[in-house]
This record gives C-alpha cells, sequence and structure tokens, in this order.
C-alpha cells in the first residue's frame, strides 16, 4: 500500500506518472528497449529530450528568446554556474531568505562582491523581508533570489523590481506549482526531485543575451560551468540524466493534461488552505512564519516540545504519513505538498493532526 510522502524531495510523483513510467520500463514505444538503456545519441532518445524541452517550453510560457538547458549538479552546481557565468563586471546583490539563498550568496562572494541587500535571519526565516529598493546596485550583473523557501516555508509573493538588472531566481520546490511571466526573469533555475521529476536533473531557463562565450574572457572556467557549452549541444555535450529527463517528460504530460499551471494553483491553494486552517485552529501546534509569507509547497509547524514533535513523526508514519520531520537544521514538522500530493492526502493528514491533539 503507497503511503502519503510529504517528503521535500526527492518528493511524491503522481501516481498515473509511476504507471505509465512501469509499464515502459523495460520497453519504450516500439523501441525494443528502455529509455534507461538506450543511448543518448540516437534518434529514439533524441524525441524524448526535444519533446520534454517543448512541453517545458508550452507549460510554463517561455518566450522566444529563452533557452531551456539540462544540466547535472543540482542547485549547488548553480550556485557557482551563476556567478562564472554572469559576474561580468564582478557584483551581484542578493536576498538571503533561507539556507539556500545564503549558500548562492556565499559562493558567489568567491567570484566578486556580493551585496547583502536584506535577510530575515534575525527572525529564523520567518518571513520576507521589505526590499530597499535604495539598496539596489544599478551596475549589479544579476540579483538573485530564493522564491520558495522549502526549509522555512516561506515565499516571495511580490518579486523585487530590479530595472535592467537581471532578476536571477531559485525556483527548486515552486516551479510548475502556478503561472509564472518568464519574462521578468534573466534565468530561472530548479532541481527536478520537487515538482519536477526525479532527482538527477536540473532545469535552467536562461534570456539569450545572458548566454557568453567565456572562451576569451574567462577561459579558466571548465567547459562543463559554461551555459554556452549546454545551448551550443541542446544539453547533449556529455550523457545527460537521460531517465530523469524522461521522467520529467512524464510530468510535464500530466501537469498539461489536469489543466497546466492554472489548474495546478488552484488545487495546491485548496491543499494549502486545509493545512494552515487546521494548524491555525490549533491548541498545540503553531507555523511560525508570517501569515503573508507562507509557502504553498512546505507547511512547517511546530508543537514548541521536541520530545511531542517526535512522538507525533513517529505515530504519524505508523499511520502512513512519512517523512514529516522538519529539516535537520531546524527540527519540527514540514508537510511538502507538491502538484502531486493528492488533496485527499492533506485532509487525512488534517484529521490526524487533529486526532493526534485530542489524544495528547
Amino acid at each position: 500500500m503507497r503511503v502519503y510522502n510529504f517528503s521535500a524531495g526527492p518528493a511524491v510523483l503522481p501516481e498515473e506518472v509511476l504507471k505509465k513510467a512501469a509499464s515502459e520500463l523495460c520497453e519504450h514505444g516500439g523501441s525494443g528497449q528502455s529509455v534507461m538503456e538506450m543511448s543518448h545519441r540516437s534518434k529514439e532518445y533524441e524525441v524524448i529530450h526535444n519533446e520534454c524541452i517543448a512541453l517545458l517550453r508550452e507549460v510554463l510560457a517561455v518566450p522566444d528568446n529563452y533557452k531551456v538547458l539540462f544540466i547535472q549538479g543540482g542547485a549547488h552546481m548553480q550556485f557557482d554556474m551563476i556567478p562564472l557565468n554572469l559576474m561580468q563586471k564582478g557584483k551581484a546583490d542578493f536576498a538571503v531568505t533561507g539556507q539556500w539563498a545564503g549558500k548562492a550568496y556565499s559562493e558567489a562572494a568567491n567570484y566578486g562582491t556580493a551585496n547583502l541587500i536584506a535577510s530575515s535571519k534575525d527572525k529564523t526565516f520567518s518571513y520576507i523581508p521589505e526590499l530597499d529598493k535604495s539598496k539596489f546596485s544599478p551596475d549589479a550583473d544579476y540579483f538573485h533570489i530564493c522564491e520558495n523557501n522549502t526549509i522555512f516555508g516561506t515565499k516571495f509573493r511580490k518579486l523585487p523590481e530590479t530595472g535592467d538588472v537581471p532578476l536571477v531566481s531559485d525556483m527548486s520546490s515552486c516551479i510548475l506549482s502556478e503561472p509564472v511571466d518568464v519574462s521578468k526573469y534573466g534565468l530561472i533555475y530548479a532541481c527536478a526531485q520537487k515538482n519536477m521529476g526525479p532527482s538527477g536533473v536540473t532545469v535552467v531557463i536562461i534570456r539569450e543575451d545572458l548566454i557568453r562565450d567565456l572562451a576569451d574572457v574567462k577561459p579558466h572556467v571548465p567547459v562543463m560551468l559554461r551555459y554556452k557549452t549546454y545551448v551550443d549541444n541542446n544539453s547533449l555535450y556529455n550523457t545527460p540524466p537521460t531517465y530523469t529527463i524522461y521522467m520529467c517528460k512524464l510530468v510535464l504530460e500530466w501537469i498539461k493534461e489536469k489543466g497546466g499551471l492554472a489548474a495546478m494553483k488552484a488545487h495546491n491553494e485548496k491543499k494549502a488552505a486545509v493545512l494552515y486552517d487546521v494548524i491555525d485552529s490549533s491548541q498545540m501546534f503553531s507555523n511560525p512564519v508570517v501569515k503573508t509569507d507562507r509557502s504553498m509547497m512546505n507547511v512547517t509547524f511546530v508543537t514548541g516540545n521536541e520530545e511531542l514533535d517526535k512522538k507525533f513523526i513517529k505515530e504519524a508514519k505508523e499511520a502512513g504519513f512519512v517523512n514529516l520531520g522538519g529539516h535537520r537544521s531546524v527540527g519540527g514538522m514540514r508537510a511538502s505538498i507538491y502538484n502531486a500530493m493528492p488533496l485527499e492526502g492533506v485532509q487525512a493528514l488534517a484529521q490526524f493532526i487533529k486526532k493526534f491533539e485530542s489524544e495528547n
């Protein structure tokens, strides 16, 4: 029996996608082989690869002047690739609203000046700070944010207005959860294992004017850390994570079939409301995030008693609700309710929360 999996990533996948993948595991189409066995240079795999890119462009409404890339190394590698490729003048602005934004900021400081525009560290990243435009650097190479904070459960509701400075966003835990105006960004990056597919690939959506040939200006940058390498080779310079890309294609087909990102947003808002409502009405549980900044994808909650938190997580697992422990850096509980988590799963968890409170 399948459990309700609230993992922050690798995360739950749509059951329909898993069943389709299972039916094609030994043979994809009439190829006589599994996708896992296909050469990445074969025509059979090329079709899968290009269909995934086309679907991503369609579902996210990616403008023609942006490239879609498949890169390995997770979001962590993007913390270095971004300054290596985009830092031409040697300066970037950062809003640090959590651990991953902090890592991006720290890594960029190795390559140039990283300006800390705002931080919510003073209150354990429980809110999105106001951004003072007078502190923005008009000559910055880019302005970086982590749009949804997986660990702390916060979300940018309003994007910073950066003018001619490209906005760079880590969308790892919110991509595909709602419609996005891609044209507002210079670069979007997201690792797949939360809302897009299994772990193994990171999607980068980059505006064409930011793609530079670093061969002469930055010859020290390794070929595999240059965006142009992926652009010039359709992300096939080396062997990509072929099966993960195939799974992402299936997930995108599922999203399209369900009504696209508008339908995903309505679905996700309904789930988040169910969970936040039961937490807000509780005498035992609370959510530490400022209400206006709450994430729709990652819902954090605590009892205020570490032993009681542990008891809740243990009994929840026994009841079929798994991976509810908060990130090791903060403890407590966290329910990640990505696209593939059904409403029934969230409703069942809400009932379990009520039951646990009545019994304790």
